[in-house]
């Protein structure tokens, strides 16, 4: 697969192949679904915690006496019926982490930029040099592409400045190729990509 690569003035400067196995197979359903609602999950702090019956304050004397008083019985004023008692099967602190095999998660990358690429969704840049980390920079470049929905900006390694660019954008976001992930490339629509961290990339899966 050949890409054209474009200049940050929206120029076809060069042409870029692509690997058939990484960004022409045949899209996996299932890895999709699978990777996207566990990278989901892991994403979850389970911190959630309510008070049962033996951690709400108070309730240690018997509401009143056993017989005589024509009501029912209690032990406890904490009791899950009673207001201000326990919470009965309330969450408690958990992790929501999900291990998935190494295969089914490659799998499910290689899907997805199938998927972008068959869409004609993946922007190669030559260069992605963003002098001062400002706003109004990033939106030229985009314009330049004629990009005009969500974008994945993906570079080689964590760039301050094009993250700075981006970060005021709504539905800009950018990441390192060693972080890219199954749900944010699903997630925006446009996959912008320098040639640098598409060669990278495939260096390390080829490998």
């Amino acid at each position: 697969m050949q890409l054209d690569v474009y200049n940050m003035k929206g120029e076809i400067v060069d042409k870029i192949e692509l690997s058939d196995d990484i960004f022409a197979i045949e899209p996996n359903e299932d890895a999709l679904y699978r990777v996207a609602i566990a990278q989901q999950a892991n994403k979850r702090q389970g911190t959630h915690k309510v008070k049962d019956r033996s951690e709400v304050r108070g309730g240690g004397r018997k509401p009143f006496r056993q017989k005589g008083t024509g009501r029912a019985r209690q032990g406890s004023s904490r009791s899950p019926k009673h207001v201000g008692g326990g919470v009965v099967f309330g969450p408690t602190p958990r992790s929501y982490r999900v291990r998935l095999p190494k295969k089914l998660r490659r799998l499910a990358l290689f899907s997805a930029l199938s998927v972008k690429a068959n869409s004609d969704k993946i922007i190669v840049l030559d260069d992605l040099t963003i002098e001062n980390g400002k706003t109004r920079e990033m939106v030229e470049v985009l314009k330049n592409l004629g990009v005009d929905s969500t974008s994945l900006v993906v570079t080689t390694g964590k760039n301050d400045y094009v993250v700075r660019s981006a970060r005021n954008l709504q539905g800009v976001k950018t990441a390192p190729v060693n972080a890219l992930s199954v749900l944010d490339i699903l997630k925006y629509d446009r996959l912008i990509a320098t040639r640098e961290a598409l060669e990278t990339f495939q260096e390390v899966y080829e490998s």
